[in-house]
């Protein structure tokens, strides 16, 4: 797909066939996200997959924006693996973690695949659940499935506030 056009009609769904993905898609999705950078290719994501009804189901109990998705993406970063800003030891990892995370949601979309970026979630229910070691932190939840024939976007994907408002050059 065109990137313009992919990101102008991605929209996050929350309404969602019941099927699970195939796994040549989740792999594909992995793969793409895979490809994305980050802070001096340490490569400090680690991505759970959940895509089971037994893994859906434990992750219900982390957050209640789960919109009932029959396949979930939790991604993390290992903090003991990240580079770090020398001048106030800012971790990289978390951004690399997001910006794979970005990569996978625009190949979902590609692929076919409803994808919808949640934040809202437990993290400590979520390390506790999956037993996430100590150095590895969720980031982001991609909850995905193929989205039902009723979804579509929330009248908010459509408003923006003007590029003069977010955009400065030279200064603020």
């Amino acid at each position: 797909m065109e990137f313009e056009k992919l990101i102008e009609e991605r929209y996050s769904v929350r309404n969602f066939k019941p099927d699970h993905l195939p796994q040549d898609v989740v792999d594909k999705i992995i793969s793409e996200g895979h490809k994305a950078p980050t802070g001096c290719n340490y490569q400090p994501q680690r991505i759970l997959v959940l895509n089971t009804d037994e893994s859906v189901q434990k992750l219900k109990q982390c957050t209640k924006c789960h919109f009932d998705a029959p396949c979930a993406m939790l991604v993390c970063h290992n903090k003991d693996e990240s580079w770090t800003r020398k001048y106030d030891g800012a971790l990289s990892s978390p951004v690399d973690a997001v910006i794979v995370a970005t990569h996978m949601m625009l190949s979902a979309h590609d692929n076919g695949v409803g994808c919808c970026w949640v934040m809202h979630f437990d993290p400590f229910a979520m390390k506790s659940t999956f037993n996430l070691p100590d150095n590895v932190e969720p980031v982001a939840l991609l909850v995905m499935g193929y989205p039902s024939d009723e979804s579509k976007p929330l009248g908010l994907h459509f408003e923006s506030r003007p590029v003069e408002q977010v955009v400065f050059y030279d200064e603020f």
